[in-house]
Order: structure tokens, then C-alpha cells, then sequence
């Protein structure tokens, strides 16, 4: 299903420092939950600066298929009001884990019968998690020993409304907050772990009854206000670009309007830790959720210490934090990140193998990586980095290849997730020979 059917084609990455001003794509996390709450509203809902990726297209696409009316025109979109029904079709959720196991949620709220699958990638990743947490609901799940392909017989009746998380994640406390936005029924969360909040903060923004301090969320029934919602770019797409300027000498860029939500700045603030050379300006909010542009030079880095918490807000990027490790003085120890091993690939094993093209020593374990900077990385060796089908690999092979030499990585097309556009706007920033 899904991007089996991409046709494959290499692309080769070069060396050399990147300048001027960058615009990333909006956020993807963002994207996918303005789409599934738009879907909820009872008037119509402009959203602005959606995520152009294949990941959003898969939620877009199995929303119209459950009954959401969906104009989208560009990176723009109008939602208007529907009510969702049951479905003969199997949901493609094709690369996205987002898509399956919100709409997992979306679904048990709405009482609605369907059958999700996806791809070969995402079948190897969990579903019995966010499964079990909504069965409590009362909805009826039944999935292929925990993984995709799963059924939704619907929700019976609503059964438990308070949840203690048993696996923290942003996915499954969304699942549930949605399922309870879809069931109009209260719905009371702990043991939440300071996970993305970008659901808690739509809801907040549309006029939602929702409270939220990073370990709790109490969400109750109320009239949502449509509002137009603009999109913030997304940091994790944003932090690629962020780590080549500053491992590459004669590296000045400024990305715009990048969304610095606290549940995801860790990479900003262990790259500082590490002296990056990073400065946000012209902070402001965008429907909740806080904007800066950020400005990036070259410099030196020095190993440091990140622990789990910061981990957990840098998850998607321990990609890009890795490579900018190996540039750096010293050892840089990366903790608690052992569900990189469940993500679009193993990305610890992807890592390891991805550093070791300039031969930077990795020490991986199921929790985390150690890792001993190059004070001369060395040009990458292996002619073909292989992606195994994950995007955030094939943006770190960018990232590494600025600051070491040309990488070729086998699959281009696997950008397309989240950043379709990706070669092109890393090639043009590569070229550009003035200061922003």
C-alpha cells in the first residue's frame, strides 16, 4: 500500500556552507491534528500553511473517506462541518504512524466501524498501546499481534473517561483527547510526561474547555469558535538546516516563522548547550503556539550530556543532534530514546550506521547513544547511505554531507513525508553567496 508504489531515485548531497533565508514547510504534528479537529467543527474552519508531505495527505485522505469535507487548495485549507460514518475501504495510512493512531482515537469517539493498514514500515511499528488505552474508552480494537492492520467495530459504549498513561506519548493522549472531542464526553488525563501539547493548544485556541500543565490534561464538552488557524514551520524539518549551518564554516542562515513550542525545543537547547551559535528574534503566537525566527552561524561544538527529559522534546531530531555530534569536541551522550528503535526505521541503528561514512565512533544501547566527535571527519566513505525509507535519514545524510563531504543517499522521494521540496531548498540555500 501507500509509498510501495513510489518509484525510487538517488540524490547526492555536497559539501559546503549554507546562507540566506529558509522557509520550512508547516508543522506536521500540527497539520494532521488541525485537519482531524477541523473535522469535528459545526462551522467551517480555515487552515493556513498545512504540511505538504505524504504523511498529511494520508490523514486528509482517510478523513474524506470516513465523510470529513475537505477544499484544500495548496497548502490551504477549508474544512466544513460533516459527520463521519462508517467506511468499507481500508484506511491507507501509508508511512504515518499520526494518521493510524489518531484517527484509532477519532474513530472510537465517533462510533465508527473501520480497518486501518499501512505500509511495510508502518506495519513493524505499535498500535496495541494506543489500542488498549481506547478499548478502556469502551471501543472495540482488534489488531495483527499489536501492529497494523487493525479493525474498529465502534464504540458501544463509553466506558472509562479517566486515564492514567500507561506508555507516555503525545500520540496516545491525543488518541484519547480525541476521542473524547468526536464522543462529546469528558475526558480526564495523568501521567503525562511534558509531551507535545500542539492538540491541547488547537483545542485551547478554537475556544475549547481544556486544562493542561504537561503531566495532566481534563478536557470537557464544549462549542468550538471557528477561528482561522495558520500553521507555524516545522522545528523538526527546520532542525536539519540548523545543524549543517553550524557544523559547516561560513555557514549565516535565518529560518522564518518556525513554531518554538517548549515540548519541542530540545534540540535548540542542547545545541546550545553544546555552543551553538543559535538566536530567536521576533517571538510572537500563532493560535497558541509560539513563532520565532531563528538565526543560525557557524562554530565550534563541545560533546555535552542529554538526558532523557531533554530527549523526549528533541525526539524527532536526535537525527540531525547526532550529526552534530560527531562534529563536536569531546563526547556527547544521548539518553533515553529507546523508541528511535520503533520509529519509520531503527533510527539508533540508522544512526550508527549513517556516522560511521565518516568514521565516527557510536556507542548505541537500547536507551540511547555515546558518541566521540571527530576533530578531522574524515570524507564519508561509503558511496550510498541507504534511508531505509525515513525521511529524518535522509535530511541528517544532508546535514552530515555539509559539514564532511558529497553523500548520495538511494531514495530522494523519501523526503516527501514531511518536506517534499527538501533537495531543492537545501540546494538553493548551498548556492546562495551573500549574508541574510
Amino acid at each position: 500500500m501507500g509509498v510501495l508504489n513510489r518509484l525510487f531515485a538517488s540524490f547526492r548531497f555536497e559539501p559546503g556552507p549554507l546562507r540566506g533565508e529558509i522557509t520550512v514547510p508547516g508543522d506536521k504534528s500540527i497539520s494532521h491534528r488541525a485537519l482531524i479537529i477541523g473535522a469535528a467543527m459545526s462551522q467551517p474552519l480555515p487552515v493556513h500553511n498545512l504540511n505538504p508531505g505524504l504523511d498529511v495527505q494520508a490523514t486528509q485522505n482517510a478523513l474524506r473517506a470516513l465523510g470529513a469535507q475537505i477544499e484544500r487548495d495548496g497548502t490551504s485549507a477549508t474544512l466544513h462541518p460533516a459527520r463521519l460514518h462508517d467506511v468499507d475501504v481500508t484506511l491507507d495510512c501509508e508511512n504515518s504512524a499520526s494518521t493510524a493512531r489518531l484517527l484509532l482515537g477519532v474513530c472510537a469517539g465517533a462510533n465508527v466501524r473501520a480497518r486501518f493498514d499501512g505500509d511495510e514500515s508502518l506495519r513493524r511499528r505499535p498500535m496495541e498501546p494506543v489500542a488498549a488505552q481506547l478499548r478502556a474508552f469502551g471501543a472495540k480494537i482488534e489488531t495483527q499481534e499489536g501492529h497494523l492492520p487493525a479493525t474498529i467495530a465502534g464504540t458501544p459504549q463509553v466506558q472509562t473517561r479517566r486515564f492514567i498513561l500507561l506508555t507516555p506519548s503525545a500520540q496516545i493522549k491525543s488518541a484519547l483527547i480525541l476521542a473524547g472531542l468526536y464522543a462529546r464526553t469528558p475526558i480526564d488525563i495523568s501521567n503525562d510526561v511534558r509531551s507535545r501539547d500542539h492538540t491541547e493548544r488547537l483545542l485551547q485556541a478554537l475556544g475549547a474547555d481544556i486544562r493542561f500543565d504537561g503531566t495532566s490534561v481534563q478536557y470537557a464538552p464544549s462549542s468550538l469558535v471557528a477561528v482561522p488557524l495558520r500553521v507555524p514551520g516545522d522545528l523538526s524539518s527546520a532542525a536539519f538546516f540548523i545543524v549543517a549551518a553550524s557544523i559547516s564554516p561560513g555557514s549565516s542562515i535565518m529560518l522564518r516563522d518556525v513554531g518554538v513550542n517548549p515540548t519541542r525545543t530540545g534540540l535548540l537547547e542542547a545545541l546550545q548547550q553544546m555552543g551553538a551559535r543559535i538566536f530567536l528574534s521576533n517571538r510572537r503566537e500563532w493560535n497558541n503556539e509560539p513563532v520565532a525566527d531563528i538565526a543560525v552561524e557557524a562554530g565550534t561544538l563541545r560533546g555535552a550530556n542529554v538526558g532523557a527529559d531533554l530527549a523526549l522534546r528533541a525526539i524527532d531530531e536526535i537525527p540531525a543532534l547526532a550529526v552534530a555530534a560527531a562534529f563536536a569536541q569531546g563526547t556527547t551522550r544521548i539518553s533515553g530514546i529507546r523508541q528511535l528503535r520503533d520509529k519509520e526505521s531503527d533510527r539508533i541503528a540508522a544512526i550508527e550506521r549513517l556516522l560511521a561514512t565518516i568514521g565516527a565512533s557510536v556507542e548505541p544501547s537500547n536507551q540511547g547513544l555515546e558518541i566521540a566527535g571527530l576533530l578531522q571527519p574524515r570524507a564519508p566513505a561509503q558511496p550510498v547511505v541507504e534511508t531505509l525509507g525515513d525521511h529524518r535519514i535522509a535530511m541528517a545524510a544532508a546535514a552530515l554531507a555539509a559539514g564532511s563531504g558529497a553523500i548520495e543517499i538511494d531514495d530522494a522521494g523519501v523526503a516527501d513525508a514531511s518536506f517534499p521540496d527538501f533537495a531543492k531548498v537545501w540546494s538553493a540555500a548551498q548556492r546562495q553567496k551573500t549574508q541574510p
